[in-house]
């Protein structure tokens, strides 16, 4: 028999529980999946879109509005995140799991057989939009439901380190989509891979959902809801009860989220943007360098995320996140300029690697962090609401701000902002409490 990482909580009429390799795996294929639905994106939007479906005339004010529908989707994560985290407190979270990761699939290769602005005007950046709110309401309802599956499940003294597991499927997401374009690119020509080739990974997309989806049917529900749902605990609007009860908590993740995603996508979406722009806008590398680089760096992200798991549960969540944000807030000010803005690809190589580097340090705690806000009643929708709302204000518009700032302040203030999304960070962190020896 495998051995399991709970244990019944009702002796008399056990729960079914799920194995450690059961859990494992679901939590890490599900965001994996999704988050490579999301990065291809991402990629798409600085090397693709602006070309397909905005009208041509000025390259960056195209570029200015393909990531401006990249944000759209951080608008719908905390819609998917309330509607999602509604039915995963009240109902469950495998079926809820199940049906975020349909409707991120669903949206994914939508995007990948629209047709573009020469063929339908107008039409074409408009169902690219609504498809990219599709992507963001289903990646708001998987985060949240993963990070629980995973700590729900684990001993109370390795939540961090089981929390990492989730997300760990940012990294591999990313690798996989940036891969997937170099791929093509190799394969295709540049006519092939901007006519058709570029569809390629949104429509195979559907092959990776199955896969989920078959992953996470088996699933038995975690013991922890499992005990609130067979005493009928469970409230009936989730988030009415965390806006009213739990308010401060939700706040406070909001926040400590911050940095994160800002990192992130200055290091990936913005740097691929201006890495790729010709000069003397951009650095004037190509397409191809660049996703190598990011698929290299990616590598530290990785590597890191379970590390600062295991550092979170040995040290505690504030502790670790207090000295990893200062460690960001540092890197803002002192390595930007002298490292992206060299120009020299072995120390553009290196920003990305140490940035990302962070990005794993940062993220790996929060799997465990943000669900120990909140009560089981109210956990998912707590722990997705405030991962999601952060995504608003950090990620969503981080690789416009960056993009605007750099064009008409300098590559410096980049930087600044960083390092000031960062000092917010750290605010929300000394206004927190530790969590690692609270009870779930």
């Amino acid at each position: 028999m495998q051995a399991s990482i709970a244990t019944a909580i009702n002796t008399d009429n056990p729960a079914p529980v799920n194995s450690r390799g059961r859990v494992v795996v679901a939590s890490l294929v599900g965001t994996a999946i999704e988050f490579f639905d999301f990065y291809i994106y991402a990629t798409a939007a600085v090397i693709v879109f602006p070309h397909i479906f905005f009208p041509q005339g000025d390259p960056t004010a195209a570029t200015l509005q393909s990531l401006a529908t990249f944000a759209i989707a951080f608008v719908a994560r905390p819609i998917g995140s309330a509607l999602f985290g509604h039915f995963g407190d009240r109902v469950g979270r495998k079926v809820t799991l199940v049906a975020s990761l349909l409707t991120m699939g669903v949206s994914t290769v939508v995007i990948g057989l629209l047709p573009g602005y020469q063929t339908i005007g107008i039409f074409a950046p408009l169902l690219l939009a609504l498809a990219r709110f599709g992507q963001g309401l289903g990646l708001g309802g998987e985060w949240g439901g993963a990070a629980l599956l995973a700590t729900e499940n684990a001993p109370a003294h390795k939540r961090a380190l089981y929390g990492s597991f989730p997300q760990l499927g940012a990294p591999i997401g990313f690798f996989f989509a940036n891969g997937t374009f170099l791929l093509l690119s190799w394969l295709l020509t540049d006519e092939q891979f901007m006519r058709w080739g570029w569809r390629l990974p949104f429509i195979l997309s559907a092959v990776l959902v199955v896969i989920g989806l078959y992953v996470r049917v088996s699933l038995h529900e975690t013991p922890v809801f499992a005990k609130i749902a067979n005493a009928g605990k469970q409230v009936k609007i989730p988030l009415g009860t965390l806006l009213t009860r739990h308010l401060k908590a939700t706040i406070i993740g909001t926040f400590i989220m911050l940095a994160t995603y800002t990192l992130f996508y200055i290091m990936t979406v913005y740097s691929m943007t201006f890495s790729t722009a010709p000069l003397p806008v951009g650095l004037g590398f190509s397409r191809n360098s660049v996703l190598w680089m990011l698929m290299i760096a990616v590598l530290g992200f990785g590597l890191m995320v379970p590390v600062s798991g295991w550092l979170a549960d040995k040290y505690g969540r504030r502790a670790c996140m207090l000295v990893i944000t200062s460690l960001i807030l540092l890197f803002a000010l002192l390595l930007f300029m002298p490292l992206l803005g060299s120009g020299n690809p072995t120390l553009v190589l290196l920003f990305l690697l140490l940035g990302l580097s962070l990005m794993g340090l940062t993220f790996g705690p929060m799997g465990a962090l943000l669900p120990e806000l909140f009560p089981t009643e109210v956990r998912y929708t707590g722990a997705s609401f405030s991962y999601n709302v952060a995504s608003i204000l950090g990620a969503s518009v981080a690789p416009y701000i960056a993009t605007w700032l750099q064009a008409n302040w300098g590559l410096f203030w980049v930087g600044v902002y960083l390092a000031a999304m960062a000092a917010i960070t750290l605010v929300a962190l000394l206004c927190s409490k530790e969590t690692r020896h609270q009870s779930l």
